[in-house]
């Protein structure tokens, strides 16, 4: 099974799109990421379903 997201990659949650994420590593057929600009909050974990690419809005 291939990922489809890559380390390193911004992403976000498809409930929460307006915090972004930034893929740490795909394990286990789930994304360990970390919180972009708040390293001391916990990472958050994901299934492939979950997310989408981060996409900041043009305001």
């Amino acid at each position: 099974m291939s990922d489809l997201f890559q380390k390193g990659d911004i992403v976000c949650a498809k409930n929460n799109r307006s915090k972004p994420l930034a893929v740490r590593i795909f394990a286990r057929r789930v994304y360990y990421c970390d919180v972009v600009d708040h390293p001391e909050e916990k990472e958050e974990v994901y299934f492939e379903r979950e997310i989408e690419l981060f996409m900041q809005s043009s305001i």
